[in-house]
């Protein structure tokens, strides 16, 4: 077993050490999708004002901030996962007990960065439908 460990240690830390980047990525993307949502709802406060004020239901405008921010990283995702195909057949030989072409990695990969994105957008979309329409339409 001692021996074992030793022919592993390397790979287990090349593994865990790969695990904290992929996670300080990932926190850095959902900042990232938080502070381009937030923006733009601060530049849409007299938009989303004026649709509140018009009768637009909060739902709606949950969808409308949500999908800004999703928009940007389906097609972020659909362009990674076109480049990172061919690219897992060149790391072929790096890669143990999976396939280059490996749809539960891909998806999940995918899905986990969905999911940052939408907990991501949902602070930026509650917020906007905290907002009052007479101030935001005042304020232009």
């Amino acid at each position: 077993e001692d021996l074992m460990a030793g022919t592993l240690a390397y790979r287990r830390l090349s593994t865990v050490v790969l695990s904290m980047f992929a996670s300080v990525a990932l926190l850095l993307a959902a900042v990232g999708v938080y502070g381009v949502v937030a923006h733009a709802v601060i530049d849409r406060t007299p938009e989303i004002g004026l649709r509140m004020a018009l009768g637009a239901q909060r739902g709606t405008v949950i969808r409308l901030v949500l999908s800004e921010g999703l928009g940007a990283v389906l097609i972020g995702a659909i362009v990674g996962l076109g480049l990172a195909l061919p690219m897992a057949y060149a790391i072929q030989h790096l890669l143990f007990g999976i396939e280059p072409h490996d749809s539960a990695t891909f998806g999940g990969a995918g899905g986990t960065l969905l999911l940052a994105t939408l907990l991501a957008s949902a602070i930026p979309a509650y917020r906007a439908t905290r907002i009052d329409p007479l101030r935001a339409l005042r304020a232009e």
